[in-house]
Order: C-alpha cells, then structure tokens, then sequence
C-alpha cells in the first residue's frame, strides 16, 4: 500500500463501523498515516481528513507526505472541535482508548458533549499489520544497526566484563548505526532498560516487568536488563537489545558463550534452532497465531525438549513465541495461545523462543521473518549461530 493511500484506507474502515470520524492523537499512528511525529491531531471522516499541528508546524510542515492544504496549525481541542463538528455526521467518533490517560478522556468527554468514544486502536493496529515496501525497507535498515551491535559483542565480550559495560558497548554501536536511542511500546507504564542482556546465573532470573528473558537490571526500580555482574569464562549471555532506525524497529535475540560451550547449552541451541527452523519454513498465510503456537509446542515434544521450551521455571511457561514488529517493539499480531487471528502476507514476525532448565543454564533465539506466499524471507542479518567467544 503506498503511503498516501493508508488515510484511504482508514477511511474505508471507518464506513464500515459507521463511525462519523477518527480522532489520532498518538505518535506512532499520527507518523503512520502522515509521516510526522510532531505533536498533533489528525481528524478523520469517512471522505476527507485534517491534520492539525499543536506545535512543530514547521517541522511537520516538511515532514508530512499528506496534502499540505490539509494541515493547520492548531494547540487547542476546544477549538479543533469548534472547527470540525459541523461535519460531524453521527455520534459515534473513534478515539485510541488503549493509549488515552484518564484525565485527557475526561477532557474529550467535555469538549466532545453528546458524542459517544469507541476504541478506534484495533482497526489502526489492524491495517498496520500488514508492511509496505517503504516499511519493509526501514525495518531492514533496523536490522543492519542490530546487526552492527553483534559484531560489538564480538569486539568487547571477554572475561571481566560487566554485563553493563557490554550493554554500553552494544548500544553505542546501535546509535552510530542510526539507533534512534529510545524504542516504542504500546503499554501504559511500560519500562526497561534499552534492552534485556544477562549472563551466567542471572539468566535464571526472569523479571516479572518483561515477559521474557529479562536480566535483573541495575535496581530494584528498574529490575530488567544490564547489571554491574562481571562475566566469566564459560558463561552463557544473551543479548536481546532492539533498535529503532527512521520509526522502525528490529528485535533480535542472539546466544553467546564466553569460550568453549558445554555439550548441554550447545545441544539447547540446536534444539531451539531446529524448532525456528521449523517455523520459518511453515507458516504460511491463512494460518492461525493460536494454530503456529501449538505447533511449536508439538515440535518442542517431538524433540523430547518441552520441559525447557519456553520454561521461566518455578512451574512457569511462556504462552507466546513471537509478536509483530513495526512502528511499536511489539505490535499485533501475537503468536500466543490466545490470539486466533490470521497471518497474512506482508507481515513482520519476531519468532521469540528460548530455552531454560536449571543446571543447564539458558539459550534464546530471536529472529524477525517477512511472510510471504511461497517461502518467508528472514529479515535479521546476524548469523543463526551460537558464539562461542574466545
């Protein structure tokens, strides 16, 4: 879809809910359907739109791939609404409700008099789903800065080494590669470090903040990501730092070990690897997420590896293995045992899978897939080995 026809197609879905317009507000939308990201409103009825900046007019001026006679400059909701609600044919008016703070809905409720909100979200969520060229090359670009953070784990992972100063290291080779520094999550209160990276014993230690494999961070306020723990020789690290190049993300999990690897952590890795292996070739369109999920679970047994598949221990498991990736870290669809939604081509998948048993240790394997009719395109450039660093 090119880009000046996604406002088009939200229209489209707006008709078809019998909404009399949509109402954007958050970053990452209003930069989807406009190409700015600068503080704005963008109102859309079911035949016409307007965009209108609440500050950084000159910057969105330049910015935007939209009619420019359709953007205005304008702080206040009063006066938007004052503006628009003449056009407002109905009383029904999308808004994202997933993302609205309380006290700002209020506020819509008293400008909006009489209107009714609905949650317009799951339709824009819907429609991104799906990657156009464009995007398709941004996430690529992603992926090559992501890449240029696994060759800094080759440079300065050796024995001593914190697992912050690695951290360090890898992050600061994602902002020369065009890492944006920060990284976008639907969630209200959602917080980590730049990244989750562990080693050694803190693998096993899974914080309840991120659903994954998370390392105990530098804090208690924070307790996700990098800590001050030095790494020594023999110790597994897994590195799962995003980035975010042009408003696209990449994610990517890779397995290192810090000189020879035990014979179990390595027959880990090949189990795991086999099961992504396995994925990457099946999924295809018209496949359910709940449908890819069990088939991952069936694989899983058939390697005789369930127990550690997917484990957090302490009886826990994960019930996802993979969630879009675009505009936002995680993004639908979600390859969990609860999401029954169709994949379709164009998509951009993280199959995020690892493997944890105790006296073991932890393996974790995370690649971005582009689904396609006849045989998916793996987008992540690192390759799909264990390190082992000398």
């Amino acid at each position: 879809m090119a880009r000046k026809n996604r406002i088009t197609s939200l229209q489209e879905r707006i008709r078809a809910e019998r909404l009399c317009a949509a109402l954007l507000f958050y970053s990452r939308d209003v930069y989807y359907y406009t190409g700015t990201a600068q503080p704005s409103y963008l109102v859309v009825f079911p035949e016409d739109y307007f965009l209108y900046v609440r500050s950084g007019f000159d910057f969105a001026l330049h910015e935007v791939f939209i009619e420019k006679d359709r953007m205005k400059g304008e702080r206040r909701l009063e006066k938007v609404f004052k503006e628009i609600s003449s056009r407002l044919q109905g009383k029904k008016i999308g808004i994202e409700l997933d993302v609205l703070p309380a006290l700002q809905f209020l506020e819509f409720k008293k400008i909006f008099s009489g209107f009714d909100f609905v949650d317009v979200s799951p339709l824009v969520l819907e429609q991104r789903k799906r990657k156009d060229g464009f995007e398709i090359e941004k996430i690529k670009q992603a992926c090559r800065a992501v890449d240029e953070g696994h060759k800094a784990v080759l440079s300065n992972l050796k024995e001593g080494v914190t697992e912050l100063e690695l951290a360090a290291a890898i992050e600061n080779a994602h902002r020369l590669a065009g890492h944006e520094g920060i990284f976008f999550i639907r969630q209200p209160d959602f917080f980590m470090s730049r990244g989750p990276i562990s080693s050694g014993p803190n693998l096993l230690r899974p914080s309840g903040v991120v659903y994954t494999i998370t390392g105990v961070g530098l804090s208690a306020a924070v307790p996700a990501g990098p800590s001050k723990r030095k790494i020594v020789m023999g110790d597994p690290v897994v590195v799962d730092i995003p980035a975010l190049v042009n408003g696209y993300h990449a994610d990517q999990t890779r397995t290192y070990v810090l000189g020879k690897a035990p014979e179990k952590i390595r027959a880990a890795y090949e189990s795991l690897k086999e099961i992504s292996d396995f994925l990457i070739k099946t999924i295809r369109p018209k496949m359910k997420c709940s449908e890819i999920y069990q088939m991952a679970l069936k694989k899983s047994e058939e390697l005789r590896v369930s127990d550690a598949f997917l484990n957090f221990g302490n009886g826990n498991k994960s019930r996802i293995i993979g969630h879009g990736v675009g505009l936002e870290l995680n993004e639908p669809p979600i390859l969990s045992s609860y999401d029954h939604s169709e994949i379709s081509e164009g998509y951009v998948i993280a199959l995020d899978m690892h493997m944890l048993s105790e006296g073991v240790g932890v393996v974790k394997l995370e690649d971005m897939i582009l689904i396609h009719r006849d045989r998916n395109e793996i987008l992540t450039r690192t390759p799909r080995r264990l390190f082992e660093v000398e």
